[in-house]
């Protein structure tokens, strides 16, 4: 069996045990998550640039963000959160840095589009993966790489986000294929991408794969409501 062929098997295998995984994917890729608030994506991606648990720490923040100002309509468009003043969110997330990119991007999102939705995806269909420091949302202070992607998959790219999670899982199955992992960002990106479009899966369904299969999938499993990964 070739190595490509192996490594195909071994994703096949992970994914076929993830029976949310498809439409968790085609609703990330339709701008649909969060209940289609590019307002909560946008938080999520900046809160996320943390580093922090995402489904143990930045998903019940962007929650409570949205029960607390979403829901009550005070911050429901892009144009809301790009004027909301940081010191009346900072006892929920006490990371600056992580607040002023999120009202940075909402701001320049709003240049691309009269509403939120149509805003995300024309920024995302327009966007570089060469020259992305240069976008501006790339360009922004607080918006690295791995952001950056988030965003662009969020806005309907089917990309990778080169995140240590994902690299740690689909470089250890690159190897235990026969495979060279790659070590670099760029690198990472476009050889996954490449190879994906060989082995017949989306660069996305890798980055999610990653994730839940990465020490929290337990924890998913035993969570009361079983849509979470449905209604985030």
């Amino acid at each position: 069996m070739g190595s490509l062929d192996l490594l195909r098997e071994k994703i096949l295998r992970i994914t076929s045990s993830l029976p949310n995984l498809k439409q968790v994917c085609d609703r990330c890729l339709r701008t649909e998550r969060w209940g289609g608030s590019v307002v909560l994506m946008v938080v999520d991606a900046a809160l996320t640039s943390s580093g922090l648990s995402y489904f143990d720490v930045v998903v019940p923040r962007v929650k409570f963000f949205s029960k607390r100002f979403v829901e009550k309509g005070e911050v429901k468009h892009l144009r809301d959160l790009a004027r909301l003043d940081i010191r009346r969110v900072r006892y929920l997330w006490r990371n600056t840095r992580s607040w002023q990119a999120a009202k940075d991007i909402a701001a320049a999102l709003t240049r691309y589009g009269r509403g939120d939705r149509e805003a995300l995806r024309i920024w995302a269909s327009q966007s570089s993966l060469h020259n992305w420091r240069r976008d501006p949302i790339g360009s922004i202070n607080g918006v690295g790489l791995v952001t950056y992607q988030y965003l662009r998959m969020m806005g309907g790219v089917d990309t990778l986000m080169p995140d240590r999670v994902v690299k740690r899982v689909v470089n250890r199955l690159l190897a235990g294929s026969g495979l060279k992992p790659f070590e670099k960002d760029m690198e990472f990106i476009k050889g996954v991408t490449e190879i994906c479009e060989k082995i017949g899966f989306r660069p996305t369904e890798l980055c999610w794969m990653s994730w839940l299969i990465e020490g929290e999938e337990d924890k998913i499993k035993t969570l009361k409501d079983p849509e979470l990964l449905l209604e985030i």
